[in-house]
Protein backbone atom coordinates (compact mmCIF):
# COMPACT_ATOMS: atom_id res chain seq x y z
CA UNK A 1 0.00 0.00 0.00
CA UNK A 2 2.83 2.40 0.85
CA UNK A 3 4.48 1.66 -2.50
CA UNK A 4 1.20 2.27 -4.33
CA UNK A 5 0.80 5.64 -2.59
CA UNK A 6 4.44 6.62 -3.01
CA UNK A 7 5.01 6.72 0.74
CA UNK A 8 8.49 6.20 2.17
CA UNK A 9 9.57 4.45 5.34
CA UNK A 10 9.47 6.66 8.43
CA UNK A 11 13.18 7.23 9.21
CA UNK A 12 12.58 7.64 12.95
CA UNK A 13 9.59 6.10 14.70
CA UNK A 14 8.69 4.71 18.11
CA UNK A 15 5.85 2.33 18.72
CA UNK A 16 3.87 4.63 16.43
CA UNK A 17 4.63 6.91 13.51
CA UNK A 18 4.64 10.53 14.67
CA UNK A 19 1.22 12.03 14.18
CA UNK A 20 2.40 15.44 12.94
CA UNK A 21 2.28 14.23 9.32
CA UNK A 22 -1.20 12.78 9.87
CA UNK A 23 -2.30 16.12 11.27
CA UNK A 24 -0.81 17.86 8.25
CA UNK A 25 -2.98 15.71 5.98
CA UNK A 26 -6.09 16.38 8.04
CA UNK A 27 -5.43 20.10 8.02
CA UNK A 28 -5.05 19.97 4.24
CA UNK A 29 -8.53 18.44 4.11
CA UNK A 30 -9.81 21.18 6.41
CA UNK A 31 -8.34 23.86 4.12
CA UNK A 32 -9.92 22.19 1.09
CA UNK A 33 -13.26 22.14 2.92
CA UNK A 34 -12.80 25.79 3.82
CA UNK A 35 -12.17 26.70 0.17
CA UNK A 36 -15.36 24.93 -0.85
CA UNK A 37 -17.19 26.70 1.98
CA UNK A 38 -15.87 30.04 0.79
CA UNK A 39 -17.49 29.54 -2.63
CA UNK A 40 -20.67 28.15 -1.11
CA UNK A 41 -21.04 31.05 1.32
CA UNK A 42 -20.75 33.60 -1.49
CA UNK A 43 -23.46 31.81 -3.48
CA UNK A 44 -25.70 31.71 -0.40
CA UNK A 45 -25.42 35.49 -0.18
CA UNK A 46 -25.98 36.01 -3.90
CA UNK A 47 -29.14 33.87 -3.68
CA UNK A 48 -30.79 36.06 -1.04
CA UNK A 49 -34.10 37.37 -2.38
CA UNK A 50 -32.99 41.00 -2.15
CA UNK A 51 -29.73 40.25 -4.01
CA UNK A 52 -30.77 37.48 -6.47
CA UNK A 53 -27.65 37.67 -8.64
CA UNK A 54 -26.82 33.95 -8.73
CA UNK A 55 -28.85 30.96 -7.58
CA UNK A 56 -28.38 27.25 -7.02
CA UNK A 57 -29.92 24.88 -9.58
CA UNK A 58 -33.65 24.51 -8.98
CA UNK A 59 -35.52 21.69 -10.68
CA UNK A 60 -39.13 21.88 -11.82
CA UNK A 61 -41.51 21.10 -8.98
CA UNK A 62 -38.91 21.59 -6.27
CA UNK A 63 -40.12 23.37 -3.13
CA UNK A 64 -38.26 26.18 -1.41
CA UNK A 65 -39.07 27.52 2.02
CA UNK A 66 -41.86 25.54 3.71
CA UNK A 67 -43.38 28.73 5.16
CA UNK A 68 -42.42 31.32 2.52
CA UNK A 69 -43.14 29.85 -0.93
CA UNK A 70 -41.41 32.69 -2.79
CA UNK A 71 -38.00 31.69 -1.36
CA UNK A 72 -35.54 29.36 -3.03
CA UNK A 73 -33.48 28.10 -0.11
CA UNK A 74 -29.78 27.47 -0.85
CA UNK A 75 -29.93 23.91 0.44
CA UNK A 76 -26.83 22.58 -1.31
CA UNK A 77 -24.48 25.40 -0.35
CA UNK A 78 -25.82 25.49 3.21
CA UNK A 79 -25.01 21.79 3.45
CA UNK A 80 -21.44 22.42 2.24
CA UNK A 81 -20.95 25.21 4.79
CA UNK A 82 -22.21 23.00 7.61
CA UNK A 83 -20.01 20.05 6.70
CA UNK A 84 -16.93 22.29 6.50
CA UNK A 85 -17.34 22.88 10.23
CA UNK A 86 -17.29 19.14 10.84
CA UNK A 87 -14.07 18.73 8.84
CA UNK A 88 -12.43 21.57 10.77
CA UNK A 89 -13.40 19.81 13.98
CA UNK A 90 -11.71 16.63 12.76
CA UNK A 91 -8.56 18.66 12.03
CA UNK A 92 -8.54 19.79 15.67
CA UNK A 93 -8.74 16.15 16.74
CA UNK A 94 -5.75 15.35 14.53
CA UNK A 95 -3.77 18.15 16.20
CA UNK A 96 -4.67 16.71 19.61
CA UNK A 97 -3.31 13.34 18.45
CA UNK A 98 0.24 14.64 17.94
CA UNK A 99 1.29 14.60 21.60
CA UNK A 100 1.35 11.01 22.92
CA UNK A 101 2.55 9.82 26.30
CA UNK A 102 6.21 8.83 26.05
CA UNK A 103 5.77 8.73 22.23
CA UNK A 104 4.08 5.35 22.70
CA UNK A 105 0.42 5.49 23.71
CA UNK A 106 -2.29 4.71 21.18
CA UNK A 107 -5.00 7.12 22.31
CA UNK A 108 -4.89 8.56 18.79
CA UNK A 109 -6.05 5.29 17.25
CA UNK A 110 -9.68 5.36 18.38
CA UNK A 111 -10.10 8.94 17.19
CA UNK A 112 -8.40 8.33 13.83
CA UNK A 113 -10.73 5.46 13.07
CA UNK A 114 -13.51 8.05 13.02
CA UNK A 115 -11.96 11.27 11.72
CA UNK A 116 -9.87 9.95 8.81
CA UNK A 117 -12.57 8.11 6.85
CA UNK A 118 -15.19 10.67 7.84
CA UNK A 119 -13.16 13.70 6.72
CA UNK A 120 -12.14 12.08 3.44
CA UNK A 121 -15.73 11.13 2.65
CA UNK A 122 -17.04 14.55 3.62
CA UNK A 123 -14.59 16.51 1.46
CA UNK A 124 -15.31 14.19 -1.46
CA UNK A 125 -19.05 14.72 -0.99
CA UNK A 126 -18.65 18.49 -0.64
CA UNK A 127 -16.64 18.65 -3.88
CA UNK A 128 -19.35 16.72 -5.71
CA UNK A 129 -22.04 19.01 -4.30
CA UNK A 130 -20.19 22.15 -5.38
CA UNK A 131 -19.55 20.68 -8.83
CA UNK A 132 -23.31 20.18 -9.09
CA UNK A 133 -23.99 23.75 -7.92
CA UNK A 134 -21.52 25.41 -10.26
CA UNK A 135 -22.52 23.32 -13.26
CA UNK A 136 -26.14 24.43 -12.85
CA UNK A 137 -25.60 27.90 -11.42
CA UNK A 138 -28.31 30.32 -12.51
CA UNK A 139 -26.75 33.75 -13.14
CA UNK A 140 -28.75 36.96 -13.53
CA UNK A 141 -26.52 39.68 -15.05
CA UNK A 142 -29.46 42.06 -15.38
CA UNK A 143 -29.99 41.87 -11.61
CA UNK A 144 -26.27 42.52 -11.07
CA UNK A 145 -26.58 45.65 -13.21
CA UNK A 146 -29.63 46.78 -11.24
CA UNK A 147 -27.86 46.26 -7.92
CA UNK A 148 -24.86 48.23 -9.14
CA UNK A 149 -27.18 51.08 -10.00
CA UNK A 150 -28.87 51.05 -6.58
CA UNK A 151 -29.04 54.55 -5.15
CA UNK A 152 -27.94 55.99 -8.45
CA UNK A 153 -24.61 54.16 -8.54
CA UNK A 154 -23.41 54.43 -4.95
CA UNK A 155 -20.74 51.77 -5.57
CA UNK A 156 -18.86 54.30 -7.72
CA UNK A 157 -18.40 56.79 -4.89
CA UNK A 158 -14.69 56.04 -4.54
CA UNK A 159 -14.12 56.66 -8.25
CA UNK A 160 -15.93 59.98 -8.03
CA UNK A 161 -13.80 60.87 -5.01
CA UNK A 162 -10.55 60.06 -6.83
CA UNK A 163 -11.65 61.95 -9.94
CA UNK A 164 -12.30 65.09 -7.89
CA UNK A 165 -8.91 64.77 -6.20
CA UNK A 166 -7.22 64.32 -9.59
CA UNK A 167 -8.96 67.49 -10.75
CA UNK A 168 -7.06 69.43 -8.10
CA UNK A 169 -9.53 69.43 -5.23
CA UNK A 170 -8.23 68.54 -1.77
CA UNK A 171 -9.13 65.08 -0.58
CA UNK A 172 -11.00 66.50 2.42
CA UNK A 173 -13.20 68.73 0.24
CA UNK A 174 -13.73 65.96 -2.33
CA UNK A 175 -14.71 63.52 0.39
CA UNK A 176 -17.21 65.97 1.87
CA UNK A 177 -18.87 66.57 -1.51
CA UNK A 178 -19.07 62.89 -2.43
CA UNK A 179 -20.24 61.83 1.01
CA UNK A 180 -23.01 64.42 1.01
CA UNK A 181 -24.26 63.30 -2.42
CA UNK A 182 -24.11 59.65 -1.40
CA UNK A 183 -25.81 59.99 1.98
CA UNK A 184 -28.63 62.02 0.47
CA UNK A 185 -29.14 59.23 -2.06
CA UNK A 186 -29.19 56.65 0.73
CA UNK A 187 -31.88 58.71 2.48
CA UNK A 188 -33.97 58.75 -0.71
CA UNK A 189 -33.09 62.29 -1.71
CA UNK A 190 -32.27 61.80 -5.39
CA UNK A 191 -29.71 59.42 -6.83
CA UNK A 192 -25.95 59.56 -6.29
CA UNK A 193 -25.07 60.43 -9.87
CA UNK A 194 -27.97 62.86 -10.14
CA UNK A 195 -26.85 64.63 -6.97
CA UNK A 196 -23.37 65.05 -8.40
CA UNK A 197 -24.76 66.33 -11.68
CA UNK A 198 -26.81 68.91 -9.76
CA UNK A 199 -23.62 70.35 -8.29
CA UNK A 200 -22.23 72.91 -10.75
CA UNK A 201 -18.79 72.90 -9.10
CA UNK A 202 -18.56 69.12 -9.50
CA UNK A 203 -19.66 69.23 -13.14
CA UNK A 204 -17.10 71.91 -13.88
CA UNK A 205 -14.36 69.60 -12.66
CA UNK A 206 -15.42 66.09 -13.73
CA UNK A 207 -18.59 66.51 -15.81
CA UNK A 208 -16.86 65.19 -18.94
CA UNK A 209 -15.68 62.09 -17.01
CA UNK A 210 -18.94 60.99 -15.38
CA UNK A 211 -19.70 58.29 -17.96
CA UNK A 212 -16.27 56.75 -17.40
CA UNK A 213 -16.59 57.06 -13.61
CA UNK A 214 -19.89 55.17 -13.65
CA UNK A 215 -18.74 52.51 -16.13
CA UNK A 216 -18.55 49.04 -14.48
CA UNK A 217 -16.25 47.76 -17.25
CA UNK A 218 -13.30 49.30 -15.40
CA UNK A 219 -13.74 46.71 -12.65
CA UNK A 220 -13.33 43.92 -15.21
CA UNK A 221 -10.05 45.24 -16.58
CA UNK A 222 -7.88 42.52 -15.03
CA UNK A 223 -10.34 39.62 -14.99
CA UNK A 224 -8.78 37.98 -18.04
CA UNK A 225 -5.38 38.09 -16.33
CA UNK A 226 -6.78 36.45 -13.20
CA UNK A 227 -8.16 33.54 -15.22
CA UNK A 228 -4.93 33.30 -17.26
CA UNK A 229 -2.91 32.88 -14.06
CA UNK A 230 -5.08 29.84 -13.32
CA UNK A 231 -4.37 28.42 -16.77
CA UNK A 232 -7.91 29.17 -17.95
CA UNK A 233 -9.12 31.08 -20.99
CA UNK A 234 -12.39 32.90 -20.47
CA UNK A 235 -14.03 35.48 -22.69
CA UNK A 236 -15.31 38.26 -20.44
CA UNK A 237 -18.33 40.19 -21.69
CA UNK A 238 -17.64 43.91 -21.74
CA UNK A 239 -19.78 46.97 -21.96
CA UNK A 240 -22.36 46.19 -19.29
CA UNK A 241 -25.06 48.85 -19.42
CA UNK A 242 -26.17 50.23 -16.09
CA UNK A 243 -28.97 52.77 -15.96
Amino acid sequence: MCAALGLQVDPVSTQVVSRDRHSNFMNALAVAAGSLERIALEIRHLQRTEVAEALEPFRAGQKGSSSMPHKRNPELTERVCGLARVVRGHAVTALENIALWHERDISHSSAERVVFPDACCLVDFMALEMDRVLAGLEVHPERMARNLDAGGGLVYSHRALLALVESGLSREDAYRIVQSAALRAVDGDGGFRGNLEADAAVMARIGDRLDAIFDPAEFLRHVDLAFARLGLHVEVQRGVQVG
